[in-house]
């Protein structure tokens, strides 16, 4: 509520349409197949309902993004319009990581490792799969749609670009997110189940776990918050070498 009142109250319908956007879809697949996703629980380090280190890490950006908008004045660089065009980036960079983990780890093909193209567990940090990254492409897309009835003034040319660019920042912010996985975020191993996972200090059998690889202080919603900043910067600087000319 905090999170969407301050982007709401700072940058008006336009900002939170996005944010909706990315809350009700993901939430919604978070909840869909979830007896079908239940085995794959102790893979996660946290579940499908959202605690404030989740908030921060996915709305964080955006809620500071409406403040810098609020304090900067427009003029010929168009701030106004990057700055929300970066936070259309990094709404869909986290929606298309949210799809991509809620519909491709219902993939039947067995998912790689993003940096060696190993294969791995489905669920594991790092792993894609083709329809993890068309879900990706979907999640994104949705972001760039609900953002396409407030650039109605700028022309079809603006709109499908900046619908484009949209797409790619999500699509890269979601593959970054999938390359800190498999490098620099912790993840740990559970000795009685033999398995990884992001889970610490306990496993969900109650096992103490043990890192395994990654840095310690890199968890999930430190991950997160880099996959909407990756989503941010590419759009944005995508918007700022094509589109104004």
């Amino acid at each position: 509520m905090l999170t969407g009142g301050v982007i709401f109250g700072l940058g008006g319908i336009a900002w939170a349409a996005l944010l909706l956007a990315f809350f009700i879809s993901s939430s919604a697949l978070s909840r869909t197949f979830r007896k079908r996703k239940a085995s794959l629980a102790e893979k996660f380090s946290k579940g499908d309902r959202r605690d404030w280190g989740q908030v921060l890490a996915n709305g964080g950006l955006g809620t500071l993004l409406a403040f810098v908008s609020l304090i900067l004045p427009d003029n010929p660089w168009r701030y106004h319009e990057v700055l929300w065009l970066a936070f259309a980036g990094a709404m869909a960079a986290v929606n298309a990581d949210t799809w991509s983990t809620e519909l491709g780890v219902l993939s039947p093909i067995t998912p790689k490792l993003i940096t060696t193209g190993q294969k791995v567990e489905r669920g594991t940090s790092g792993g894609i799969t083709l329809a993890g990254i068309k879900a990706s492409v979907g999640g994104a897309g949705l972001i760039g749609i609900a953002a396409v009835p407030f650039m109605g003034h700028a022309g079809w040319p603006f709109i499908l670009s900046s619908l484009g660019i949209i797409i790619l920042g999500g699509l890269a912010g979601s593959l970054f997110d999938s390359l800190l996985g498999a490098t620099v975020q912790a993840i740990y191993w559970c000795p009685s189940c033999n398995k990884e996972t992001e889970r610490h200090p306990l496993h969900t059998c109650g096992t103490q776990t043990n890192q395994l690889r990654g840095a310690r202080w890199i968890n999930n919603d430190m991950v997160n918050f880099a996959c909407s900043l990756m989503g941010a910067i590419i759009t944005a600087g995508f918007y700022w070498l094509l589109l104004p000319y």
